[in-house]
């Protein structure tokens, strides 16, 4: 009877993760992220990602016109999954005070993606950025189809593209659906 008790509780302690896309505190089982900078299109701008001392993951560089350059980028592929229960993407972040954009696509070889902006602080936030708000864009042009429908995802990137030179830093500590 007493473990059955113990079980009946840790059923209702365990915390269902199934929303949570990265957690820098269990990086080993979360998506891996690779670096996409302008270069694939002769710029010049040069961006890294690492996981941090403070255990968190780091996107930083230089993005520069130069040469017809202009963005850093740092994705993640997954097996897709349904979000159509979420309604938000919820972000833990430390910016350096300049705009980036989160994006998603629904299966991994869509060309487009779906693209959300948000601003940094230069303190440790919490941004909240609704699923519905993401419109379609490719290559800095935004498409003539609908909004994201919220129904599957299969890979999440964050880009910087300012239109001006600057270095650059975010650190991610989660990301998750709600």
């Amino acid at each position: 009877m007493k473990w059955l008790t113990i079980f009946v509780l840790m059923l209702f302690v365990h915390q269902d993760d199934s929303n949570v896309i990265f957690d820098s505190t269990n990086a080993d089982s979360s998506p891996k992220w690779y670096v996409v900078n302008d270069g694939v299109m002769g710029g010049l701008s040069e961006g890294s990602i690492k996981l941090n001392n403070e255990g968190n993951l780091e996107f930083k560089g230089y993005v520069t016109t130069d040469n017809n350059g202009g963005f850093s980028s740092i994705r993640s592929a997954f097996d897709k999954k349904d979000v159509s229960q979420y309604s938000y993407i919820v972000l833990k972040v430390k910016g350096d005070g300049k705009a980036y954009q989160f994006r998603i696509k629904k299966d991994y070889y869509q060309r487009y993606t779906y693209i959300n902006s948000f601003k940094t602080s230069g303190e440790w936030q919490l941004i909240k950025l609704r699923l519905a708000d993401f419109y379609p864009g490719f290559r800095g042009y935004q498409l003539d189809r609908p909004n994201y429908a919220g129904d599957t995802m299969a890979e999440i990137g964050i880009l910087i593209g300012n239109k001006r030179k600057e270095s650059f830093q975010l650190q991610i500590e989660k990301i998750y659906l709600e």
